[in-house]
């Protein structure tokens, strides 16, 4: 009876962590929609938003882990390690927010989750160039069906904006690279950052990346934008959000998998479009879903072979463990029947 209680706390547990991310990722998401977007709150300013996230994330990410160490820093993270690996990782992060929240201004909530889809895509291109990972025939088909939903999906676009469509590809190119080193300069090195000690040293860099295009783009708009005043309600709880939600992933990948969290990105995808159509009223045609719907069945296939493969080196490393717990528990024996047998001696 009590395994059962645990079992089934641990179920409401794992779909609390669920739903709290996908409630938190869809705020901040809607969010920063309507404070980009110039028919809504109209501040069409990505660069100071993505500022202000890093400068609000990196304060309470100090907190954490300096005042109140909640998260130990890294052991090893030295200045010469910080400034060859994590440095180049904080550039393409700050390319990759850029380009994403500008995106917001021109397009739809629903056509750019549409063009997230090609994240495997662009994750799995930029890791075979890269050789991080095989080049598989069955796999490369399964990307190119994926870029062909999202290809349907962009001509069905009522509302399509190709300036638009190039800084969210530019966003997802430089989140794919961006993963593909994390891998080579920091996990290959032993190196795991939590999202939280991946905001302690990674969002200040970002923020002194951020300030050069700052001051030569949008600093001179806001300077000479009078009527503007600085809303410490709306951006210091846009703000606490997207602190929020890196502290739901923390939990998430936690308590779960990050597979998990990649099936719940799928829920949270769908939710966003049914919001941005029904709410938001943008215009969703039938082409962009027929559109979606095969890029989502090619990333639901490209997890499922992901999670297949998991599987399968968990349950190698399981047959090693048996096999060398065998070979020890005979080796023992050996040796106690050695022992039993010179004891036995004259």
């Amino acid at each position: 009876m009590l395994t059962s209680a645990n079992v089934y706390r641990k179920i409401v547990l794992s779909y609390t962590y669920v739903g709290i991310w996908i409630v938190l990722s869809f705020t901040v998401i809607i969010f920063n929609k309507y404070i980009l977007d110039r028919k809504m709150y109209n501040w069409p300013f990505p660069i100071s938003l993505t500022m202000i996230h890093m400068a609000f994330c990196s304060s309470l990410a100090f907190l954490l882990v300096r005042v109140l160490k909640v998260v130990e820093p890294v052991v090893g993270m030295t200045r010469e390690f910080y400034m060859s690996s994590v440095v180049p990782i904080g550039a393409l992060y700050s390319l990759s927010l850029w380009l994403s929240n500008s995106a917001y201004i021109y397009l739809s909530v629903s056509f750019i989750q549409m063009l997230k889809a090609l994240m495997p895509v662009a994750v799995y291109s930029t890791g075979v160039l890269l050789k991080k990972e095989v080049f598989k025939s069955q796999t490369m088909a399964n990307m190119v069906g994926i870029s062909l939903g999202v290809g349907i999906a962009a001509y069905g676009e009522a509302k399509f904006n190709g300036w638009g469509v190039m800084l969210q590809l530019g966003a997802v190119a430089f989140e794919a690279i961006r993963l593909v080193l994390i891998q080579i300069l920091l996990t290959s090195k032993g190196i795991s950052l939590n999202p939280i000690t991946s905001l302690y040293y990674v969002a200040p860099c970002c923020f002194a990346f951020l300030s050069i295009p700052w001051i030569l783009i949008e600093y001179p708009s806001l300077r000479y934008t009078s009527s503007f005043q600085f809303d410490y309600l709306v951006f210091g709880t846009n703000a606490a959000c997207a602190f929020a939600l890196n502290l739901a992933v923390f939990l998430l990948v936690g308590k779960t998998s990050a597979l998990t969290m990649n099936v719940a990105g799928v829920v949270k995808d769908w939710l966003l479009i049914a919001f941005s159509w029904s709410v938001i009223l943008d215009r969703v045609t039938s082409i962009n879903l027929v559109g979606y719907g095969i890029a989502f069945i090619g990333v639901c296939f490209y997890n499922h072979a992901k999670l297949q493969v998991l599987k399968a080196k968990e349950a190698q490393k399981k047959v090693q463990a048996d096999e060398e717990a065998g070979l020890l528990k005979d080796q023992k024996l050996d040796r106690l029947e050695e022992d039993r047998k010179n004891d036995s001696k004259p």
